[in-house]
């Protein structure tokens, strides 16, 4: 049996962010393993799917999310937004299913940290993405400084996300932090019309006096 691991849109309808195969083979599904139960429920009957028909259990709350596969049915794993187990706790479930020998299939579709970079214009031949940055202060500037360090010594661009109601407060302590020839693009509401991606020196944002707000950003860091 299989797991298929299904992106949800960032922001546009299912039919705009996912391609015809992936629609009809999430469509063909009962059983899903989901992030947050409201927003799955918002997404599958958006693809027209009689919800309460299905069998929707949300990771945190279940403690066996694999018996559908064990009872030969394929279920679906969905994250709130973008792809599942990518910064989601949706990976516990997909290691659980290689443990136990099942196949795994992701599904075509979108991705806030591959939309960013392709969009930055920084290194993309070789990146990595380090999750939320520590919210202390003291520790958020070090390990700043130490992504800076890494993406110079490594020609590698630094990938990171943070809790929308923080954003202003990281954009501030990369400003603080980072050197003036540092580049750093900023991609908040990816696939919304309100959309906003820019790539600047750190020094130029300064000089910007620039401001997020309470809106889903990417953060892009590349230190020559």
């Amino acid at each position: 049996m299989i797991l298929y691991a299904i992106p949800t849109p960032l922001g546009a309808s299912p039919e705009q962010s996912l391609p015809a195969p992936a629609l009809a083979t999430i469509r063909s599904l009962k059983d899903f393993a989901v992030e947050n139960a409201k927003s799955a429920r918002a997404f599958l009957g958006a693809l027209g799917m009689q919800v309460r028909a299905l069998n929707i259990q949300v990771i945190d709350d279940a403690h066996d999310l694999l018996t559908p596969l064990r009872e030969k049915r394929p279920m679906g794993l969905l994250s709130e937004a973008g792809c599942p187990a990518i910064a989601d706790p949706g990976a516990a479930i997909v290691e659980a299913a290689h443990r136990e020998g099942f196949r795994v299939v992701p599904l075509v579709g979108p991705s806030s940290i591959a939309l960013a970079l392709m969009a930055s214009g920084l290194e993309g031949q070789r990146f990595a993405f380090c999750g939320y940055l520590p919210r202390e202060p003291g520790e958020r500037s070090k390990r700043i400084r130490e992504l800076e360090a890494r993406s110079k010594k490594e020609a590698q661009t630094e990938i990171f996300i943070e809790t929308p109601y923080r954003n202003d407060a990281l954009l501030s302590a990369l400003l603080e932090t980072c050197a003036s020839a540092t580049q750093l693009c900023v991609a908040a509401d990816l696939t919304l019309p309100t959309e906003k991606i820019k790539t600047k020196t750190v020094a130029d944002w300064r000089r910007a006096r620039a401001t997020i707000g309470k809106r889903p950003a990417v953060f892009l860091l590349y230190r020559t």
